[in-house]
C-alpha cells in the first residue's frame, strides 16, 4: 500500500496543508513525516504543516492565527479534543483545557481560513460530544449540533475514529463523514504483544461489554474466526449518577468461557469500572486471561483501578491507541500496550489529497488474515 501511494493516478485536489492544534503536536509531526517520506524526491516542501496558533487574552478569551497563506490549499485541521494536559492562564490562574475549549479552537481555525482554502477537512479522532449522541427526555443533542456547526462553517469532510454511534452522521447527510476503525492496528498490537495466543474457537473468545459494541465484537470475532458473546447492562433508571443511570448488574449471553482467553472490545475505556466488573464476571465463569481492547483509553478515574485489577489477576492486558492523549505514566504499566495510528491517518490524508478512494486503506479483513497467518507460522516455527 505504501508504494502504491507514490503512484498517484490523480492530481492533488490542492496543495496539501496540515494545521496541527497544540493538542496533538506529536501525532501531527509523525503524520507530516510519513507523507514527506512517501512523496519522495519530487516533494520540494520541508513540511506540510502550516504554522498556526491560538493565543489567549488574560481574560481567557482566545483567537486563532494562521501564519501562512492557505489560499487554494487542501486543508486538514487535526485536533484531539480529549487532551486535558494543555493549560492556559485566565485572570492569573491556571486552567486546563476541556473538550469545549479545544472544539472552540477548531472553529477559530476554520474561521481564520474562511473562504481561502479550497477544501477543509477536520480530523477529530475522538468525535466531540459523541457520547451525547441521542436525546432521552429534556436534554441537549450536543454532537449533532456540533456537526451542523462545522457544516455551516464550510467544512467539507470530517474524519473521526470509532464514533460512539456512527448514526450521528445522519445529522449532516450532505457532508463527508469517515468513521475509521483501527481494527487492524489493535489486532497487530495484540499479536505482537502476546506471542502465545491460540487463535481458535476452543481457546479464544470475543466479548462485547454491551449491545452497543456488538457490531465491533462481531467483526473482530469474524476476522479471527472465533466465537462471540455479549453482556448487557441492567440499569437503575430511577436515578442518575455522574450523568448516567447506574448499572445494577451485567448479564451474560454466550458460550462457555471456561479455560478460554477472552478479548473484551469496546470504543472507549472511561472510568474502567464497567470493564472490570465484566472481567470479574468472566473470572467467576473460570475464563483464562482477559484482554481489553479499546480505541480510546480515557481513564477518567486514574490508573489505580487497573493496577489493582492486574494485581488481582482480573486483567491481563489493556490495548488502546494514541488517537487521544495518553498520560506518560501509562507506558510504565506492565498491563498496558499502546497502539500507534499516526501512519494510518497519514495514509488516509495522503490519499484524500489526491481524491483517491480510501476503501483499500480502511478495509481490514484481508490485512488481518494475512497478519494472522504470519503470526501462526511464526508460532509454529517457535514450537518446532
Amino acid at each position: 500500500m505504501e508504494t502504491s501511494l507514490k503512484k498517484y493516478t490523480r492530481a492533488e485536489a490542492g496543495p496539501l496543508g496540515i494545521i496541527v492544534h497544540p493538542s496533538c503536536v506529536e501525532m501531527g509531526e509523525k503524520i507530516d513525516g510519513f507523507i514527506k517520506g512517501w512523496r519522495g524526491p519530487s516533494n520540494t516542501r520541508e513540511t506540510f504543516i502550516i504554522k498556526s496558533k491560538c493565543p489567549r487574552f488574560g481574560s481567557g478569551e482566545a483567537k486563532a492565527m494562521i501564519e501562512e497563506s492557505v489560499r487554494g490549499v487542501d486543508l486538514y485541521i487535526i485536533a484531539d479534543v480529549m487532551n486535558y494536559s494543555l493549560e492556559y492562564d485566565i485572570c492569573g490562574y491556571k486552567n486546563r483545557m476541556s473538550p469545549d475549549d479545544i472544539y472552540a479552537d477548531i472553529k477559530r481555525l476554520i474561521m481564520a481560513a474562511a473562504g481561502k482554502a479550497s477544501r477543509i477537512t477536520v480530523v477529530m479522532p475522538f468525535l466531540y460530544e459523541s457520547r451525547q449522541h441521542r436525546r432521552s427526555g429534556r436534554e441537549s443533542l450536543d454532537c449533532a449540533v456540533a456537526l451542523q456547526e462545522l457544516m455551516a462553517m464550510g467544512v467539507d469532510d470530517i474524519i473521526t475514529f470509532d464514533a460512539h454511534d456512527p448514526r450521528i452522521q445522519n445529522a449532516i447527510p450532505i457532508v463527508g463523514f469517515d468513521n475509521i476503525m483501527p481494527t487492524y492496528q489493535t489486532t497487530k498490537a495484540l499479536l505482537e504483544s502476546t506471542p502465545d495466543l491460540e487463535i481458535d474457537a476452543k481457546h479464544l473468545m470475543v466479548i462485547s461489554p454491551d449491545e452497543g459494541a456488538m457490531h465491533r465484537a462481531i467483526y473482530f470475532a469474524s476476522t479471527l474466526e472465533i466465537d462471540v458473546g455479549m453482556f448487557y447492562k441492567r440499569r437503575d433508571y430511577s436515578q442518575i449518577v455522574d450523568g448516567r443511570n447506574p448499572i445494577v448488574a451485567h448479564e451474560f449471553l454466550g458460550d462457555d468461557v471456561k479455560g478460554k482467553d477472552v478479548i473484551i472490545i469496546d470504543d472507549m475505556i472511561a472510568s474502567g469500572e464497567s470493564v472490570i466488573d465484566i472481567a470479574k464476571e468472566l473470572k467467576s465463569r473460570e475464563a483464562n486471561r482477559i484482554f481489553c481492547i479499546a480505541t480510546f483509553g480515557i481513564f477518567t478515574k486514574g490508573l489505580g483501578v487497573f493496577d489493582k485489577a492486574y494485581e488481582d489477576g482480573l486483567i491481563y492486558r489493556v490495548i488502546t491507541t494514541n488517537a487521544i492523549y495518553q498520560m506518560p505514566e501509562l507506558f510504565k504499566k506492565p498491563w498496558y500496550v499502546g497502539c500507534d495510528v499516526s501512519k494510518y491517518i497519514a495514509r488516509i490524508i495522503d490519499s484524500l489529497n489526491h481524491d483517491m478512494p480510501i476503501s483499500d486503506i480502511i478495509g481490514h479483513y484481508e490485512k488481518i488474515r494475512a497478519k494472522l497467518a504470519q503470526y501462526i507460522e511464526q508460532t509454529e516455527e517457535f514450537e518446532d
